[in-house]
């Protein structure tokens, strides 16, 4: 007898496991940039992004991922990035998302070299 199909499926978990992610790199971009740790991911960054309007850049999203320690997909995203400065205008915590970004880049940078 074969099994009937009702429509569900099994998805993947969502959950995050801070075991297999590299927690350590938010940690280097906050003694870098300690005002990361200020960020409440309200969005404002993200909506007055100009590059976002173009892109797929999304600083919230990057900014939530490093925290996490989930760096596999933040290259594309920052380095979308034009550093025009609206989001930092824009934040009302007053994150300094340009250093953010570039110390989020040169993070990556020494991550890649062997």
């Amino acid at each position: 007898m074969s099994a009937k199909n009702f429509g569900f499926s099994i998805h993947k978990d969502r959950q995050i496991d801070y075991d297999k992610n590299y927690r350590e790199f938010y940690y280097r971009v906050k003694a870098v940039e300690p005002s990361i740790s200020l960020c409440i991911s309200c969005g404002n960054c993200t909506a007055t992004c100009s590059a976002g309007n173009f892109t797929s850049m999304n600083l919230r999203n990057v900014i939530l991922l490093a925290a996490r320690g989930e760096v596999n997909n933040l290259g594309d995203n920052v380095s979308a990035c034009l550093l025009c400065g609206k989001c930092q205008l824009g934040c009302p915590r007053g994150v300094n998302t340009r250093n953010v970004v570039i110390a989020i880049r040169k993070e990556l940078k020494i991550r890649r070299k062997p």
